[in-house]
């Protein structure tokens, strides 16, 4: 008897929980519909290319299509880690990185810290739109604006150092020039876009903190550094490390822009290389292993800085 009062109160659980699901279900069923695009979306052009990346296996060729090739196991693996620019195509992708993350990543901060001061909202508006109107235009748009000022022949520095008399300086043909390029040139790009998420989190701030630190007598700078500051702290870090993910990453349409011949010693980075060996050199499934190396390399990277963060600072992603 106990045993069917149990078993009838079961199968009364299951029937509720099933039926509370379905209701759950409809609920949320205009959400589950307006994600449904984006979905979809990355299901057929991100998920469903990855099988490509079994030809980094393979002595890939166009008629075997993706399974019908000869496997060579991790022989473009190993052709990568021996070859002798691999240090070079490292160094150049980390240096550049890191020197984006040094210069672009404090001043976003910098610029949404000075936006929040001012008080005039016209004039706040306006110096956010001039700020974050360049994410909006192409690399190829800034690539020709930079050729426009710095150009060997039709520069304009260059045209009024000839109007002068002096020699024509080739500035995007110097190696030490090249990274001070690519890093202005990001932060005139994304420096204004970035600061949107700061000026946001600045903005979910309690004002009567600022309030209380001013009847305390706080001056400015102790009212930056003990309420502004550690109110940001949480984004700020979430931020860095979604930035510390791809430092194996460097932006390739940026780059193979402004690289020329005589810097490819300086701008060779490992973006660049896989389009060189897969396009230009018909060795698709070479790139395709220098593709999972470079991404397991991040992986690692920013599971590692996520461990670290979250136990020194409570900060983490997941």
């Amino acid at each position: 008897m106990s045993q069917a009062k149990n078993s009838g109160r079961a199968l009364l659980s299951m029937s509720t929980n099933s039926s509370r699901r379905k209701s759950k279900f409809r609920r949320f069923l205009p959400f589950y519909l307006m994600i449904l695009p984006a979905a979809i979306w990355y299901l057929v052009f991100h998920y469903y290319p990855m099988s490509g990346l079994l030809i980094a296996f393979q002595d890939y060729t166009l008629q075997g299509g993706f399974y019908r090739n000869e496997w060579v196991g991790l022989q473009y693996f190993r052709d990568f880690l021996n070859d002798s620019n691999f240090w070079r195509y490292v160094g150049n992708t980390l240096s550049m990185s890191i020197a984006k993350l040094a210069v672009g990543f404090p001043s976003a901060i910098i610029l949404a810290l000075m936006l929040n001061e001012v008080r005039h909202t016209w004039y706040k508006r306006t110096i956010q739109t001039v700020s974050y109107l360049p994410y909006f235009v192409s690399w190829v748009v800034v690539a020709a604006l930079i050729q426009k000022f710095f150009g060997l022949y039709n520069g304009m520095f260059n045209m009024i150092r000839t109007a002068k008399g002096l020699p024509a300086y080739y500035y995007l043909g110097q190696e030490h020039l090249f990274l001070p390029f690519i890093v202005l040139s990001d932060i005139w790009k994304n420096v204004g876009y970035s600061s949107i998420i700061y000026l946001a989190a600045l903005s979910g701030i309690d004002p009567t903190l600022y309030e209380a630190a001013m009847i305390d007598g706080a001056s400015a700078p102790q009212r930056l550094w003990r309420i502004t500051l550690p109110g940001i702290k949480p984004t700020a870090g979430i931020m860095l490390l979604l930035t510390m993910g791809g430092l194996f990453g460097s932006n390739m349409e940026q780059v193979l822009l402004l690289q020329t011949p005589a810097t490819y010693q300086a701008s060779e980075v490992l973006d660049t290389y896989i389009i060189r060996r897969g396009i230009n050199l018909n060795q698709p499934d070479y790139a395709a292993a220098i593709t999972i190396f470079r991404s397991v390399i991040s992986l690692l990277l920013i599971m590692t800085m996520n461990k670290l963060s979250k136990t020194l600072s409570g900060i983490s992603i997941w």
